[in-house]
């Protein structure tokens, strides 16, 4: 084999259907997330947005557990969109009353979703923070304000550590079944330069070494290890050549799949992978005789999945 294979320890970890899945953080917690949603996992996915720094995600996650809901006074308008630090563009909208009913009705569904989640997936995207000169604090999105309105700076290890020390001990305290999945985005942010980057990336790795050792719920999925050693050839690149490939992160989600589902588990995420697939497909001839009867199919295999599996009613 022309590849170094990143080995995974075993570990006690065993996702099964039946659990509440929470992911958190880059575009690589949405690709994962959306891997698990496509397979009907139950799975929420960063309810405030992609977020990139441990700061935000983690001023997040303390938003879910307090569950206050957001009001004007944490929007702001600019060049006609009303925002908020603490969101994605995605909650943008031209009215305050539009963009903040967005925001609470994603941000309800989340706390919910919260009291009952058996993990949380966070990927860390990068350690540089922009702090807004007026308040001090941490954006999660710049919303392409002038640079003049942030300091820009990067977080130190310790620092880190100290967030998230508070965080897991609060998260241990009320919800104490909670297990935390971290991992460190595969994505280069190229900015900064290639020494930049790995200072960066270092910096997050170092962190979440030294949360595992220190809290027995806190795990770590080698997802950034995977992509730069084990798919180092560029088809393995989107056209950016920074970002993973579909086929790269078809093949992350696969050992992420083997590290942390149990035989069961596996066995049922094939069986809808292959019913995915089936109800995707687009015939040539949709009066045909041979599509009535593939469809016949597909109605009795999902009927015999979910007597099978009927905690599953819900999702397919």
């Amino acid at each position: 084999m022309f590849q170094t294979k990143i080995e995974i320890p075993p570990t006690s970890l065993n996702i099964t259907y039946k659990d509440s899945i929470m992911t958190l953080g880059s575009c690589f917690a949405e690709n994962i997330g959306k891997k698990m949603q496509e397979v009907y996992f139950e799975v929420d996915i960063n309810p405030f947005g992609v977020l990139y720094n441990p700061v935000s995600i983690c001023n997040s996650i303390h938003k879910l557990i307090d569950a206050k809901p957001f009001s004007e006074t944490s929007l702001f308008e600019n060049r006609g969109l009303w925002q908020s630090f603490s969101h994605s563009s995605l909650f943008s909208d031209v009215t305050a009353r539009q963009c903040l009913n967005k925001i609470n009705d994603r941000f309800s569904k989340a706390c919910n979703f919260l009291q009952k989640a058996d993990y949380l997936l966070i990927t860390f995207g990068t350690a540089w923070v922009f702090e807004e000169q007026q308040s001090g604090s941490v954006v999660s999105n710049c919303h392409k304000l002038p640079a003049s309105q942030f300091i820009r700076r990067r977080l130190t290890v310790e620092e880190i550590i100290a967030d998230y020390s508070r965080l897991i001990t609060k998260l241990n305290e009320l919800f104490p079944h909670v297990q935390l999945i971290f991992s460190v985005s595969p994505i280069r942010h190229w900015k900064d330069g290639a020494h930049g980057n790995n200072v960066s990336k270092s910096t997050l790795l170092l962190a979440v070494d030294a949360l595992q050792e220190q809290f027995k719920q806190v795990h770590y999925f080698p997802a950034y290890e995977i992509q730069l050693d084990e798919l180092r050839d560029y088809r393995f690149y989107a056209p950016d050549m920074l970002h993973p490939s579909d086929v790269a992160v078809d093949y992350i989600w696969q050992r992420f799949s083997e590290t942390y589902f149990s035989n069961q588990t596996m066995d049922i995420k094939k069986q809808l992978e292959q019913l995915v697939a089936d109800l995707a497909h687009r015939p040539i001839h949709p009066d045909s005789v041979e599509f009535r009867k593939f469809q016949e199919n597909i109605g009795k295999r999902k009927k015999e999945i979910l007597a099978s599996y009927p905690f599953l009613s819900e999702r397919i």
